[in-house]
């Protein structure tokens, strides 16, 4: 950051598990489009295209900052029966909300360009939450991702 803005304030805060870096400057919009103004849920988020480069030379990290910022990784359960007796089954799955189509729509497509399988889950119509909760998805998530700190 200090390169693109020399002659502007940069911070980078030391955290374990991420990266914080700041910095001030009127002219954020010009590098980072979708910085504006309004709702990001009623404009459109597209990137760039030295962005979707970035994304797609290391799309784990991309998938990991959207699920510490926006996502969670839980333990979900439903009961069957077995043998006439109804058992408890628990199982871990990642959740990932988001009221932007387009900002999903970014989230999925990386999802599928790593090969994690996903499912869209509607509340009511509208459909703002992705899970992962196949077996094999979820142990590839938990090697890239890893705990929020």
């Amino acid at each position: 950051m200090r390169r693109v803005f020399p002659d502007n304030a940069t911070c980078r805060v030391r955290k374990p598990g991420c990266h914080n870096i700041k910095v001030y400057s009127k002219h954020l919009l010009c590098l980072f489009p979708q910085h504006g103004p309004g709702k990001k849920h009623e404009r459109a988020i597209t990137l760039e295209s030295w962005q979707q480069r970035i994304v797609d030379a290391s799309p784990w990290e991309f998938v990991r900052g959207l699920i510490h910022s926006d996502g969670c990784r839980v333990t979900n359960w439903t009961t069957c029966l077995v043998g006439g007796e109804r058992k408890r089954y628990e199982y871990p799955r990642y959740l990932f909300a988001n009221k932007s189509d387009d900002i999903r729509k970014l989230f999925t497509d990386t999802l599928t360009a790593v090969g994690v399988e996903w499912t869209t889950l509607a509340r009511g119509s509208d459909p703002f939450n992705i899970s992962v909760a196949r077996r094999a998805s979820v142990a590839l998530m938990d090697a890239h991702v890893g705990p929020k700190y």
